[in-house]
This record gives C-alpha cells, structure tokens and sequence, in this order.
C-alpha cells in the first residue's frame, strides 16, 4: 500500500461537555479519547498522524508527545478549514490520507484498515465510512444509484423525505488521495447557514469532477460513537470496558462479573487469572498468571507477579512478586517493592519500601522507608517512624530478623540480621546481629491499689 497519513481532527472546545478539560482529554478507561485514536491509527501503520489542535492545543500535544504531529486551528470555521491546516506538514506528498475526529475513541484498527483496503480496491480518490444506523437522526444520509454506487452525501436539514429514510449514515471518517484531497480543499466554500467550510464538500468536488468516490459501510456501528457530551461519555466508557473485558476473557482471564469491572485499555494480565467483582485496573499495570485479584482492589501502574492474591486492598505504581499475598485492606503506597512469597496481611500500610522474600507483615502496621530483608517477621503494630516533622530517614532490618508486637522503630535505624526485638521496645539504636533489644519500662504491680480507689 502507499503511504499512509492520518489526521485527527481535535481543535474542538467541546462546549456540551460542561467541563475545564478540553473534550478530546476526557478518559475512557483511563486513557484519553484523542490517544484511543491515535493508538489505533498507529496499528494501520501510519507513516505520519497530524492532530489539528485549537482549543486546549497544549495539553493535547502534551498528551500525545511525540505519537502526533501537530496542526493549529487558530479559528475553528469547520472540519474542511481544520483538515486544511495540516497542508503544511502533508501538502505535496503521495499517498492516501485518513480523516478521523478525535472525540471517537471506539474506532478500531481492523475498520480503519478495511477502510484502506475499500478504498484501494475501488481505485477512489475519496471513500466514507458508513454505517448502518436504526435511528439515522441526526446524521448526513449516503445516497447511492440502483447499481450501489454512491451519488452523494447529504446532511439531515437538506434531505428530502425520501432520503431521511436511508439508514446508512456517514460517520465522519474519510480516507481520501492525499493530493486530491488538499486541491479540492481549496474549492470549498462558506456558502451555507453556519457559514463554515464543510468537509463532505470535498466528496461533491471530486463527485462533479467525475473522481471515483466510494463507501464502506463497517458492520461495527459502536465504533463510530462520538462523544459530545456526559451521557455519549458514559456510553462510550461502558462499551470499551466490555470490550476490554472479552478481550482478556478470550484470552484466558476469567472476569466474574465483566459489568462491575473497569480495566484499563494498557493492561496485560495472564492466563488463568480471576478477577473479582468491583476490581480496578487502571494505567500500565501487567498481572501474571494464577493470580487471584479480590474484590474491590484498586490497582495502578504497577505490576503483581504470578500465583499472587491482592484481596481487597489498593496498590499504588509499586512491584509484587510472585505467590504473595495482600490484603484485605492493605495499602500498597508508591515506589515499593514487595518480593516473592510474602505476607502482607490486614490494614498494613507500606510506603517507598523494599521487602524481601518470605519475610510477614500480618496486621496492622506501616512500613515507611524502609528496607525490610528476606525471612522477617513484623508483629502486629510494628511501626517505621520515619518522619521527625521536617525529614524523612530510613529504617533497615536485615534477613531472619524477628520484630515484637507494637514496635516503634525510630529511623535513622538498623536492625541487623538474626535479631530479635522484644514486643512493646521502642528502639531508637542499632541492634547487632544476635541480640535481643528491649526497650521499655518494667512491669510493677502495685497491690491493694484499686481498694484505696475505692
């Protein structure tokens, strides 16, 4: 195939939206609408993607990096005046040029490159991509001759009778002759009652000119949602969560309930992995094989080995290893690493900290700073005081060391290897290697005192 372009149409405000965030930056699952877009234009094998950016152009750029050239629309006066200021970047050039609106975050590759495919087959200088709508209201209508050849595109408000009854709609997506493209561009005109310059115009330039213009209608009418407001919003965000659902469920995860379930469109997650309803799966985050994800967990950027069960508990742009066990109710902080075949049990907190293989944190702790060796034992209440008010300092307890119920280790600290530490000890030294610390008043029983009391 020859070169292919593409150009996103994003310049928008996105006024129905009601919102700061420029319309082509709002999420569906996770991701915005304008990068779903262009991911999916990259898989077709793009050889450049311009985006027309206006309103919000920074944030659009800042976004998409370097996925996207970038065009400007200073004025927004219609789709043919914003596809005409990519000319700049793909005037001149051979090749076939896709036009797609960036507020359509379901389109997929496979219906952009059957698209391609259409097109070249035809020999067109312009093919549409339709669909076949039960309810057309609201879209331009595609009239074809009785040999199926496409006559014209025509908007709902010009439409006869007749012609609102066609079903197969235009859906906004294009792909043209580039260079035919930026010619008939030229020849558009505002002659019309919004006073913009029309992009179907293009397809009646190149239809008087006696071009070859095509169509074709995708099967995938869910594809073609844009999203305008809060409610196409919510649509859009039910429907790719359902597909991102069947597409991990195909691939051997079982989702109990793929309807109470949100997965982001980046992650990967492995065979035979169960998650449970209310699961949240959001950013980069990859998941082994065998792992079991409990209800309600909320997990981030982060990546869970294999055979390891999160119940219950948040994990935050941190490391798990495999066959761990987390939760319920823990709290998986940023930048930790937890290493193979721990415990990290009910309402233990763990922040910017390291935890070596084997080594149990069963209940009720935080673990701050901290570098936790292999075969530890923190009892219940263990405590890293790693905060005096201004700086924060490190705690350190080496392998096979055993850590007393309600410990209060206060950093800078370090508890070397093979030591054991008393329950209820406040250690505020280092403890050596084979020692015992205990570090609190001892216990005198004052007898006969509650009868003076009394």
């Amino acid at each position: 195939m020859p070169n292919t372009y593409a150009v996103i149409l994003a310049a928008g405000q996105g006024t129905r939206m009601k919102s700061k965030l420029y319309k082509v930056l709002h999420p569906v699952c996770g991701k915005p609408m304008v990068e779903h877009v262009v991911d999916e234009v990259a898989k077709v094998g793009a050889d450049r993607i311009v985006t027309i950016v206006g309103h919000g152009a920074e944030a659009v750029s800042e976004t998409l990096g370097e996925k996207s050239e970038y065009a400007l629309q200073e004025e927004q006066l219609g789709t043919a005046h914003a596809v005409e200021q990519a000319e700049e970047v793909l005037g001149g050039l051979e090749g076939t040029t896709l036009v797609i609106c960036g507020d359509t975050p379901l389109i997929q590759a496979e219906t952009m490159q059957s698209l391609l495919d259409h097109h070249k087959e035809m020999n067109a200088k312009a093919t549409i991509l339709t669909a076949h709508a039960e309810d057309p209201t609201g879209y331009g209508r595609i009239i074809r001759d009785e040999n199926g050849e496409v006559l014209r595109n025509v908007e709902e408000k010009d439409a006869s009778e007749k012609e609102r009854r066609v079903t197969e709609i235009n859906t906004g997506t294009y792909c043209f002759d580039n260079r035919a493209l930026f010619e008939a561009l030229r020849r558009v005109d505002n002659d019309n009652a919004q006073g913009e310059y029309y992009l179907p115009d293009v397809i009646r330039i190149l239809k008087e000119d006696g071009e070859v213009v095509a169509a074709y209608e995708t099967p995938k009418f869910e594809d073609m949602l844009g999203v305008n407001d809060r409610v196409a919003l919510s649509e859009a965000e039910r429907r790719m969560r359902l597909r991102i659902a069947e597409k991990h469920m195909r691939n051997g995860v079982t989702i109990m309930s793929p309807e109470q379930t949100i997965i982001s469109a980046d992650a990967v997650i492995g065979q035979d992995t169960v998650l449970y309803p209310g699961v949240i799966i959001e950013g980069a985050t990859t998941i082994g094989s065998d792992c079991h994800i409990g209800p309600n967990s909320h997990i981030v950027n982060s990546t869970i080995g294999r055979a390891t069960t999160v119940h219950s508990s948040v994990v935050l742009e941190s490391s798990i290893g495999d066959e761990t066990a987390v939760g319920p109710f823990a709290h998986i902080r940023p930048q930790s690493v937890i290493h193979n075949e721990v415990k990290i049990g009910n309402f233990v907190e763990v922040k910017k900290s390291t935890v070596g293989n084997s080594s149990k944190l069963s209940h009720l702790s935080y673990v701050g700073d901290a570098t936790i060796g292999e075969e530890v034992n923190l009892g219940c209440g263990t405590i890293t005081v790693n905060y005096d008010g201004k700086n924060k300092y490190e705690t350190v307890v080496g392998d096979r060391s055993f850590i007393g119920c309600n410990t209060n280790l206060v950093a800078p600290v370090t508890v070397e290897s093979d030591a054991f530490v008393a329950a209820g000890t406040t250690v505020t030294k280092d403890v050596p290697s084979d020692a015992l610390a205990i570090g609190r008043v001892r216990q005198e029983n004052k007898e006969g005192y509650v009868s003076k009391l009394k």
